[in-house]
């Protein structure tokens, strides 16, 4: 058997250097194309592109590997390839290791550079401000709906949508210890607590539930207590070196946000593309009706509408919506000529897949 295993291992070491000749091949080329689109400073992310790869390599694939794991493995060589390309900064809502940052990571990679901040508005700021080229923001959750700065803050910004990543929120119980009955507090985020109320029920009677700003520091704080616990992402434990216990104990296990990539530059299409736009209406009768009978005469496929308050006047609405197609689109364009002064365009980009 040990011989048999020998052989094997030598077999995948050679493998393995046939793999980084190769991707230290493809490097070069990337470097090629950097500089090239360093002379336009054209974007260096292109979701379509990339989305394009990805889905020539699934239909190439004969297995054994899977969608998912040749996703995983060929967003990473993206990422890398970007930051050889021109490194970029990417703006997050923080804290470090937040499900923004785990998301932000999911997209660009852990060799990014990445900053951190305290509040939505700010992460449009660093990047209106070019002390990052991209964003992450969340902008709906399954379970508790839009996040209305998210929106409103788009209704303002010149920033556009180009990209967006459906992440499942799993949450982790991580501790120092490793018997239950030694643990007296456990810290994490008010909504946190409420998304795990089954698990808390189950397993404990007294022990103090602290919240506090965010489920990192949560981690952060159970990592330096003895006796104490959080309930975290699992990011946040790696972050600060503290043993999960259990892994998803939320009572909701499709419980998913929406993440979008917010930048300056305009995509192209993929084919496999979502628009988001805001609407504002005049406030008549029938004024909303007659603005959806347009898509549906141009043939497009709405896929979310959330009305959200005007901020200039009292009890008016303006609308934002989702819809398959590209901007550039005929069927499109038809609909954007006629409503011209109600659409604000937030961004076309490949459409996100969802878990």
């Amino acid at each position: 058997m040990e011989k048999k295993l020998q052989e094997l291992r030598k077999r995948i070491d050679a493998i393995d250097d046939k793999i980084l000749d190769l991707l230290n091949e493809r490097m070069e080329v990337v470097k090629e194309v950097g500089e090239l689109k360093n002379k336009t400073n054209a974007p260096i992310y292109r979701p379509e592109r990339e989305l394009a790869i990805l889905e020539r390599l699934k239909k190439r694939n004969k297995g054994p590997l899977n969608e998912r794991a040749i996703e995983a493995i060929f967003l990473e060589i993206f990422a890398v390839s970007r930051n050889l390309e021109r490194p970029e900064r990417v703006a997050y809502l923080g804290p470090e290791g937040s499900f923004t940052h785990q998301a932000a990571e999911s997209r660009f990679g852990a060799m990014s550079e990445y900053l951190p901040t305290h509040t939505i508005a700010s992460v449009f700021k660093s990047v209106e401000a070019e002390r990052a080229k991209y964003g992450v923001v969340p902008i709906e959750n399954s379970i508790d709906g839009v996040v209305g700065e998210t929106l409103d803050l788009l209704g303002k910004s010149d920033l556009k949508i180009v990209a967006e990543i459906y992440m499942p929120i799993h949450h982790s119980f991580a501790t120092l210890e490793e018997k239950l009955e030694n643990i007296k507090k456990i810290y994490s985020k008010d909504i946190a607590f409420g998304q795990c109320r089954k698990f808390l029920q189950e397993h404990f009677e007294d022990v103090e539930l602290i919240p506090v700003e965010s489920t990192a520091k949560a981690a952060k704080m159970a990592a330096n207590e003895p006796g104490s616990a959080a309930i975290c992402s699992d990011i946040a434990a790696k972050l600060y070196s503290l043993p999960v216990l259990f892994e998803n104990i939320e009572d909701v296990h499709t419980n998913t946000t929406r993440f979008i990539v917010l930048s300056n530059f305009k995509n192209m299409p993929s084919g496999h593309d979502k628009t988001s736009i805001l609407a504002k209406l005049a406030d008549k009768p029938g004024a909303l009706v007659r603005f959806l009978e347009d898509f549906e005469r141009a043939n497009i496929n709405l896929t979310k509408i959330e009305s959200r308050p005007a901020a200039d006047k009292d009890f008016s609405y303006w609308f934002y919506i989702d819809f398959e197609g590209h901007v550039d689109d005929a069927n499109v364009q038809e609909v954007f000529k006629k409503h011209q002064n109600e659409i604000k365009w937030l961004g076309s980009y490949a459409k996100g897949e969802r878990p």
